[in-house]
């Protein structure tokens, strides 16, 4: 798909579709689209007023051109009220105008950005436009034996001319995030029997090989070596052997180094606590964070930030075998610290326990793990909002600000001293589940800030809930969904300036 910026008049546009958009507050056409109308002979205010037409966000109107004018159709789709409009909602509408006209089968349209301009932000709406249709058009139909062979073209986005060298940067900027993460959907998409530690290390390869990144895997005698024995209990009840992934990005000129980290459960049966089988399900998105990790440095590959980026991934399979580590069982980490077994399904933070002791000692400016961690996380904040904890307000805050303009919605869970009694185990420094039903998600956090060096900032994202849908949502498909690619990229981004 090729997407351009563009700028003039849209009667003068030569594709097969014009898009535009109408605010609830706009009492009439834009004089653009009068414009057009006039041209069509009033169809486009004629099928306004017999649809009641209001501007209603997402509603849409389709006129014919009848071989008059320069396109086939005018599409006008409804932006809601001006005064709630933001980025992800331009991001939404983008979506929306993609899917309409692959439902139409049209393959060149143009989108009227300069419609949706809300204090001179054209540049911002262009990128998020782009993401939009990016997003939107995304399909794993890897495995059909009949795909729908029908391909978008060529989508114009059209600003003002002041905007547009701004817009076309912004844009470019919008393209390799949204690709990021439609890279990283296609991998948490692929099922356990496609993705197993050894594939997604050589996917760590492939892309240290295209962007000229350092990398080093690690196997399990290697992992034994350097003492994670928290993370190797879970790998050990799995024919998979697992792999220990470390990326570097290393810039020329770096102004500050961090570490994200993803867990990477490629398939999660709950081990010797096996999962029912409705909960079982799906739980090849079990690896999502370290998924992210990989869509990041994509991105980052493209877009070159003068940060210093590691990307760590403990990568494993949980399994059920006579091999398996068992409830009861007491495990070192290679910190030191001694975990208590309380359940063998609350096993990826004990892969993550590993990790970040070895991120605390490459002593980073911060470290950011991601992790598909807690079904508690899903029943405090529901589907579609992951949970913000860590050790540092200040890094909090700039995560969940970023998340304002990429519309990945995270919430702060707030770390309490009664939750830390939660964990104490009977016979070990700390116990893998919290004693109490309630809060599970935060006594998963304040499991994993045992194992972080107390100087370093590290945040704890837990994605458990948006990270796969079985129903889709705005610019999301059903499935994987590739959360957080763009928020934690462009919080990279942000931290060089």
């Amino acid at each position: 798909m090729d997407i351009r910026i563009t700028s003039g008049r849209l009667k003068n546009a030569r594709t097969k579709a014009v898009i535009s958009f109408m605010f609830k507050e706009q009492k009439k056409l834009s004089p653009d689209i009068q414009e057009i109308d006039e041209i069509l002979g009033g169809s486009v205010s004629k099928l306004k007023k017999d649809l009641k037409f209001d501007g209603s966000f997402g509603k849409i109107i389709t006129v014919p051109a009848l071989g008059k004018g320069k396109t086939d159709f005018v599409v006008l789709i409804g932006a809601g009220n001006k005064k709630d409009f933001d980025l992800d909602k331009a991001r939404r509408l983008g979506a929306a105008a993609v899917r309409r006209m692959r439902e139409m089968k049209i393959d060149k349209f143009l989108i009227d950005g300069e419609a949706l301009s809300v204090k001179d932000e054209q540049s911002e709406i262009a990128q998020a436009l782009t993401e939009g249709i990016i997003l939107g058009d995304y399909r794993f139909d890897k495995y059909l034996s009949k795909k729908d062979s029908f391909q978008i073209k060529e989508v114009q986005i059209r600003v003002s001319r002041k905007y547009k060298a701004q817009s076309e940067k912004r844009s470019e900027i919008g393209k390799i995030l949204a690709q990021a993460q439609n890279f990283t959907r296609d991998i948490v998409n692929e099922p356990g029997n496609v993705i197993t530690p050894q594939k997604l290390a050589e996917i760590a390869e492939d892309l240290a090989k295209e962007y000229g990144f350092e990398v080093k895997i690690y196997d399990e005698d290697e992992i034994e070596k350097m003492g994670m024995n928290a993370y190797l209990a879970v790998a050990k009840g799995s024919a998979n052997p697992p792999r220990f992934i470390h990326l570097t990005y290393r810039p020329k000129k770096s102004k500050k180094e961090l570490v994200l980290i993803g867990k990477g459960l490629t398939f999660d049966s709950g081990g010797l606590n096996i999962k029912p089988g409705d909960y079982m399900r799906w739980m090849k998105s079990d690896k999502a964070g370290a998924c992210a990790v990989l869509g990041v440095f994509k991105a980052i590959g493209e877009l070159k930030p003068e940060i210093t980026v590691h990307g760590i991934i403990a990568a494993a399979e949980n399994m059920p075998d006579g091999k398996s580590y068992r409830p009861d069982d007491i495990i070192k980490a290679k910190n030191g610290i001694s975990i208590e077994i309380g359940n063998t399904d609350a096993e990826g933070r004990l892969t993550l326990a590993d990790a970040l002791c070895y991120a605390s000692e490459l002593k980073p400016d911060a470290i950011i793990d991601m992790a598909t961690l807690t079904g508690a996380c899903i029943v405090a904040l529901g589907e579609y909002t992951a949970g913000v904890m860590g050790n540092n307000q200040k890094l909090i805050d700039q995560i969940i600000d970023t998340t304002r303009k990429t519309g990945e919605w995270m919430w702060q869970l707030p770390f309490n001293d009664m939750l830390r009694e939660h964990i104490k185990a009977p016979s070990a420094d700390v116990y893998n589940i919290g004693t109490t039903r309630y809060g599970g998600a935060i006594t998963a956090g304040l499991f994993l800030e045992k194992f972080v060096d107390k100087k370093i900032p590290w945040v704890h994202i837990d994605i458990a809930g948006p990270a796969h849908n079985t129903k889709g949502w705005y610019y999301h498909p059903k499935g994987a969904t590739g959360f957080p690619v763009r928020t934690i990229t462009t919080f990279l981004l942000n931290q060089t300036d």
